[in-house]
């Protein structure tokens, strides 16, 4: 039987199937707007082929260092602060937060002190008429013993009726219910006018042009400085803060003192500062519980998170970790949570002579192992507003008003200096304190935190130096994705074919 011959159908479809291929890398080559490309393909020598490959591959590395370090710029996410000015009327009357120079109220205070000492045998006298500086030396601890009792501290304390003669905002009276109040280890009670609170919400808030007027808090009062425990403080008046009302009031670290015998005039300009979220910053803006139970101590206010309280607390808690009670200054974190439960500990004081709560503070801020387990979420605010201060002051009081403080002195169940009927003039002149806060501008100073490379200023780089050493364009690219697609069709219709020319065989 003859047989017929039959070519092998693989060998020219093969060299057909690189020639189309190498066809339309080739008419790419030539066509594109890539610049170098265009050379080699057009090259009719080895020389002048390795001359334009050579080129193209230097300037696309330099290509590719240039765009490199355009996208790594970015993401280092460097910022820049803006100033702007904006007018804010009416702006929401900033919170004003005042207390007593002096914590003690002697009268108060002397008689379960001695109780303490003489207790404790510290002490064995009933003298209340002379404190010695050897006595002064158990206060914080005798302090200290009846927190740690859970007994109560406000009788001992100046209560705001018996400080506070008058107060006006915006020609409208004010009482002591319009203020909240809080302890403060430094100043006892201290009263808040205008914070913000749970209760009322922003609604609550004063503003500068409530009753038609423009802003300004007037308020009157006597410090009793005879009743000063003697040897705790080292002054007469009152301390002072004005701040934002969503703020904490760091009375401790910021107060301005007033002193008596003066009206003081504090006239204030705000100023805001808005930072960038994550990446740009690692600012915060949550509250932790730790910082939530801790704000429970300033009774139905509705503070925000800042970074000052929220050391307070992660340090307080790390304290009692370590020595089984807390710092015996820190009286407004005396119930804590630690790291990754929710159970609130109601924590002791420690005692003054214990040097644990020292040692742990030092540690926990020297050591960032312990600090980012304890604090990882005490950062910079990711807003907040501050408030800057102009003070003058006046000689006062005017006479027209000293029988009034007279009176209000005598009615006030402070018991009075010793000759009062004969000294109370001079009394007056070292007791009395006048204030009045008011807002010297509607404009308010922003700092804002801007990103100095965006995503389209990365865009921008990446194509200028695309252009700038080897012309790519976004058009280019669309060209090399033709190039592609239509090689991949052409190797696909070529496999086809070949499975079409074997099936046909077999």
């Amino acid at each position: 039987m003859a047989t017929a011959w039959i070519p092998n159908p693989e060998i020219p479809n093969s060299g057909k199937k690189r020639h189309r291929a190498g066809s339309i890398v080739k008419e790419f080559g030539l066509n594109t707007s890539t610049h170098g490309i265009p050379g080699i393909a057009r090259s009719e020598s080895t020389h002048n082929r390795i001359f334009w490959t050579a080129s193209l591959l230097i300037f696309f590395g330099v290509m590719v260092y240039f765009v490199t370090e355009a996208i790594l710029a970015y993401f280092t996410y460097p910022t820049q602060t803006s100033v702007s000015i904006i007018l804010e009327w009416p702006q929401a009357f900033p919170a004003v937060t005042v207390c007593n120079y002096s914590p003690l109220r002697y009268d108060r205070f002397i008689g379960p002190f001695l109780n303490y000492t003489n207790m404790r045998n510290l002490t064995n006298t009933t003298d209340t008429s002379h404190f010695t500086v050897e006595q002064s030396y158990y206060i914080q601890d005798f302090l200290t013993y009846k927190l740690n009792r859970n007994e109560s501290l406000n009788d001992l304390f100046y209560s705001l009726d018996s400080m506070m003669m008058y107060c006006n905002y915006n020609g409208m009276p004010c009482e002591a219910s319009n203020f909240t109040w809080f302890m403060s280890p430094n100043f006892g009670l201290c009263y808040t006018f205008n914070a913000l609170l749970k209760t009322t919400g922003q609604e609550g808030l004063k503003y500068n042009a409530d009753n038609g007027s423009s802003g300004i808090l007037q308020l009157r009062f006597y410090v009793h400085q005879h009743q000063y425990v003697p040897h705790l403080s080292n002054g007469v008046g009152m301390a002072i803060l004005v701040h934002d009302n969503i703020q904490l009031p760091l009375i401790e670290l910021a107060a301005m003192y007033l002193a008596p015998g003066k009206h003081h005039r504090l006239g204030y300009a705000k100023k805001s500062s808005i930072f960038l979220p994550a990446p740009y910053t690692t600012c915060n803006e949550n509250l932790n519980l730790g910082m939530q139970v801790m704000f429970n101590e300033y009774h139905d206010t509705d503070y925000e998170y800042a970074m000052y309280p929220c050391y307070l607390a992660c340090i307080q808690a790390y304290t009692y970790k370590k020595c089984g009670c807390g710092h015996p200054f820190r009286w407004n974190v005396r119930s804590i949570i630690l790291p990754n439960t929710d159970k609130i500990i109601n924590i002791p004081l420690c005692d003054l002579k214990n040097p644990c709560y020292n040692e742990a503070t030092t540690e926990i801020m020297n050591t960032q192992s312990i600090w980012s387990t304890f604090c990882p979420d005490c950062t910079q605010e990711c807003s907040y507003s501050e408030f800057t201060i102009t003070s003058s002051s006046l000689s006062a009081p005017p006479q027209f008003l000293m029988n009034d403080i007279k009176a209000f002195v005598e009615s006030s169940q402070v018991p009075l200096p010793v000759n009062w009927s004969t000294t109370w003039t001079s009394e007056i002149q070292s007791g009395y304190v006048s204030l009045e806060v008011a807002y010297e501008t509607t404009r308010t100073e922003v700092y804002s935190q801007q990103a100095t490379i965006g995503v389209v200023d990365v865009i921008s780089n990446v194509g200028g130096n695309t252009g700038l050493w080897i012309g790519i364009s976004f058009l280019s690219l669309m060209e090399l994705a033709e190039m592609l697609y239509r090689l991949i069709r052409s190797l696909y219709q070529a496999s086809r074919e070949a499975k079409r020319t074997a099936v046909v065989q077999s």
